[in-house]
């Protein structure tokens, strides 16, 4: 019977103090642990007081070749630990490929949850947090960033980024212009590190910050729109008419462009 084991174990994104003692008896017991920087790694286990333990490299140019190996190794009964250099693997960081082949293989899958510096952001950013959408980190090119915030400006959820500080006085840029410079928001740098910081405000108030250290982005949801008056609808469908539509049209033209109901509209001018 097979018991080896993929054990994704969550790792501290600054303070070393929030290793748990389930993390380190997890690194302890393995015989392999994928990280992606062993130098860092080895570090981590230096601090947590773990015997040396084979590290194999796992970052974003080598977790696809490294998969079939690490399924062989769980599939003999290993117990393969997986760990970034900060913070929960799998999240914006490797492991899921590692995961899924795994998984695909029959083969045993658990976590050691710990840091995660999504949630930690989420959670001190004064922002909702009951409905919220992790988008990672965003597209490098100017055009396609500015395009995939443009599908995701009408979403209602909470929404949690991450930036590198050399792009995010742009990011902040096409956001504000994007999403509305009122739109509330939180940047959140160097969690539980020495020099934690959370700045909140409008995404107009943060373009003006120093960009300095690692960032999340918290950003609010898109606001429900504001019920049309039936004053507005009918000045909307009298201004539609001059314009040369019908009736009919107009109602089409008023109940897309002011979310109301079409015959709601159709009848606004019937009634006056």
């Amino acid at each position: 019977m097979v018991s080896g084991s993929l054990i994704l174990v969550a790792t501290p994104i600054g303070n070393l103090r929030d290793l748990s003692p389930r993390a380190v008896e997890v690194l302890e017991a393995a015989t392999v642990i994928c990280c992606e920087d062993t130098r860092r790694t080895g570090l981590l286990l230096q601090y947590a007081g773990v015997a040396k333990t084979k590290l194999i490299r796992c970052d974003d140019h080598t977790e696809y070749d490294l998969s079939t190996h690490i399924v062989d190794l769980v599939a003999r009964g290993e117990t393969v630990a997986v760990v970034t250099d900060a913070g929960t693997p799998g999240i914006s960081d490797p492991g899921q490929r590692l995961v899924a082949a795994v998984s695909e293989a029959g083969l045993a899958v658990s976590v050691v949850p710990g840091p995660a510096a999504s949630i930690a952001a989420l959670v001190v950013s004064g922002l909702p947090t009951d409905r919220y959408a992790f988008e990672g980190f965003l597209p490098r090119k100017a055009g396609e960033r500015a395009e995939h915030l443009q599908s995701v400006a009408s979403d209602r959820r909470t929404l949690v980024f991450y930036e590198a500080p050399h792009r995010l006085s742009a990011t902040l840029v096409v956001m504000a212009a994007v999403f509305g410079s009122d739109r509330r928001a939180a940047l959140v740098r160097e969690l539980t590190k020495v020099h934690e910081e959370v700045l909140r405000g409008t995404l107009g108030d943060l373009l003006t910050h120093d960009p300095r250290g690692e960032y999340v982005i918290v950003v609010e949801g898109a606001r429900p729109p504001v019920a049309a008056t039936e004053d507005e609808i009918m000045e909307a469908m009298k201004d539609a008419m001059k314009r040369g539509m019908t009736h009919r049209d107009a109602a089409q033209f008023v109940s897309s462009t002011l979310d109301v109901n079409r015959r709601a509209a159709y009848d606004s001018v019937i009634r006056r």
